[in-house]
């Protein structure tokens, strides 16, 4: 049976949430930094208002609530805010102790850093989670608070590196901020913004699917790939002259880059692809940048 909620409510109004806002059949609402973001998107059709991440955090009651903003070490600002109304007695039968409803639906984006490093070796939606940066370590406990205030009713959806218009190895090339690096063996799952976007709106319009697929989902590629053959692929869809390699061990990389190199792991969505019936439009890096690319020439 699919279900549609009536509003979407996203807390985190951001790249990948605004390319679902656009698909989403019903009325969105949700939370921006600035009130200049909020003017640009209530122009689009979106109920968009200032939260800053502190006061309280008003969703309405039977929404579907989509959580993109980060945690700080502490969890999940979000969840720490939220109440469901306005108007609606947050203690009564159809709350929680956290004042959310239980007609509300909530999906959590987090990430595949929670797996930590796995040599090369994949990751399942039913892998356990050993994170080893304080980004990872933080994610993985904003897990464990919606599951523990949901009563298990969240879908946490773990995403891997994302690109897509505007935020693509072709944007690198033409700032010259892109190298190849080389690490022997490293590999890196990605996923295109706009398959996001539909491996979204599929876990709502399929929550009883959803619900027995485990919680977890993986929104990513069909191919995790060298990085630095992304770049070199990216160069030649440019018509520009290959990069040089550059070694790892010599790429003088900053501490955040270098934590990203510091794990190495493939993200299996075949569970996610099964249960959704659901797949990404862009398999492999080579049809999201062709994409892109032909849609820079519209």
């Amino acid at each position: 049976m699919t279900v549609q909620p009536s509003v979407l409510f996203i807390a985190g109004l951001g790249y990948s949430a605004t390319h679902l806002a656009r698909i989403w059949p019903g009325p969105v609402a949700g939370t921006v930094r600035s009130e200049a973001k909020a003017e640009a998107l209530r122009a689009d059709g979106i109920d968009a208002r200032v939260w800053a991440g502190e006061g309280p955090l008003e969703v309405p009651a039977g929404a579907a609530l989509l959580v993109t903003i980060p945690p700080d070490e502490a969890g999940c600002p979000v969840l720490r805010h939220v109440h469901t109304g306005p108007g609606h007695d947050h203690t009564g039968p159809d709350h929680d102790h956290t004042g959310l409803s239980h007609d509300l639906t909530v999906t959590y984006l987090s990430t595949t850093g929670v797996y930590g490093d796995l040599g090369g070796g994949w990751a399942f939606e039913w892998s356990a989670t050993h994170p080893q940066s304080r980004r990872a370590k933080a994610r993985a406990l904003a897990e464990d608070q919606w599951r523990a205030a949901t009563g298990g009713r969240v879908s946490i959806v773990r995403l891997p590196g994302i690109y897509g218009p505007g935020r693509s190895a072709f944007d690198r090339l033409r700032d010259g901020t892109a190298r190849r690096i080389v690490k022997p063996g490293q590999v890196f799952s990605r996923v295109h913004v706009e398959d996001i976007a539909s491996g979204l709106l599929a876990l709502h319009q399929r929550p009883e699917a959803a619900a027995r697929a485990g919680g977890v989902f993986h929104l990513c590629d069909d191919e995790p790939a060298p990085p630095q053959d992304v770049i070199a692929h990216a160069a030649d869809l440019l018509g520009m002259d290959p990069l040089p390699d550059v070694p790892f061990d010599e790429a003088d990389l900053s501490p955040m880059a270098r934590s990203f190199y510091a794990e190495c792991k493939r993200i299996s969505n075949a569970r996610t692809k099964a249960a959704l019936n659901w797949h990404p439009n862009y398999p492999t890096y080579r049809e999201g940048l062709a994409a892109i690319l032909a849609g820079e020439a519209d």
